[in-house]
């Protein structure tokens, strides 16, 4: 079996006149969480709604499992399960009996199933409930419940965390990385809440005006702007010795902040010592994901 589950090739997108989506291609692999993220406009929702067959894509292709939605629509659906917003739920009716209900749009699922996916989602004490009793948190547990009722290999989740307070922020984040690294599904997940991405994905792409314009592990995208904070003294001398040795990044009162480079950073140091400045602190400094998507995407609040 194929350790790439989704696989996106090409994918264009054009509503009359104007590029919605330009060329994106990626592969996601089966255990990982991939994070998805974008400014307003950037056109992440409406990627997202190609990849899960709500809208059809004007040029490239998606393969879920190595089935092309094109041609195999149904049978590479089957591999898919999905929550776009918020899960859609009839809340006069228990848990239980929601699910039981779209238990039959699907074929072969067993009660033995449904209760499989209740013990996962950790609602067996409330299932009997209205969902109209339940919290926000619970009715996303719900929703996921519901879309794993089909066994899928690849999971998207459209703002999963989206109103739930810190504490169901990280029982939310917690149960989506187990799903992935106990249950070995590939979860795509989206969200505004950028320290949860940093905290919750394998592989992170940013997508900007209908590109991709960075992808990679988060530790990597992370550690290529890591910078060095100096508190120099005399620091008007400081800041003229770095600024002939490398970049002046930003200059704060009291520290100048320069790129990382193991290699230099000792170098840059023993100079500064030469020309008579004082090196009061040498600090290194990973950016928070927050810092670089803003900086990517200058300045674009993500939506």
């Amino acid at each position: 079996m194929s350790d790439i589950t989704l696989s996106v090739n090409g994918l264009r997108k054009v509503i009359g006149k104007r590029v919605i989506i330009k060329d994106l291609s990626f592969e996601l692999k089966r255990g990982e969480v991939f994070g998805f993220l974008g400014p307003n406009g950037a056109g992440k929702t409406t990627t997202i709604r190609m990849l899960v067959g709500l809208i059809k894509p004007t040029a490239g292709s998606i393969r879920i499992c190595g089935l092309d939605i094109s041609k195999q629509f149904t049978k590479a659906m089957s591999h898919l399960g999905c929550i776009v917003e918020n899960p859609e739920l009839y809340p006069f009716l228990s848990g239980l009996h929601n699910l039981r209900h779209f238990a039959v749009m699907l074929s072969g699922i067993s009660h033995e199933r449904i209760d499989e996916v209740v013990r996962l989602v950790g609602m067996q004490d409330r299932i009997q409930d209205k969902v109209s009793t339940y919290s926000l948190g619970m009715r996303q547990r719900l929703g996921i419940a519901q879309a794993l009722l089909g066994k899928p290999d690849v999971l998207i989740l459209d703002e999963p965390t989206n109103g739930l307070d810190p504490s169901g922020i990280r029982e939310m984040r917690a149960f989506i990385r187990f799903l992935a690294e106990e249950e070995g599904l590939t979860v795509l997940v989206s969200s505004h809440l950028l320290h949860e991405i940093q905290l919750m994905c394998d592989r992170v792409a940013i997508i900007s005006k209908g590109e991709i314009i960075r992808i990679d592990t988060v530790h990597e995208l992370l550690s290529s702007e890591e910078r060095l904070v100096w508190r120099l003294q005399p620091e008007a001398l400081g800041k003229s010795v770095l600024g002939g040795l490398t970049e002046i990044l930003s200059e704060d009162e009291g520290s100048v902040t320069t790129p990382y480079s193991e290699r230099l950073a000792g170098e840059w140091n023993r100079l500064l010592v030469e020309a008579g400045v004082r090196v009061l602190e040498m600090n290194r400094k990973l950016p928070a994901l927050e810092d670089l998507f803003l900086e990517l995407t200058g300045g674009e609040a993500i939506d």
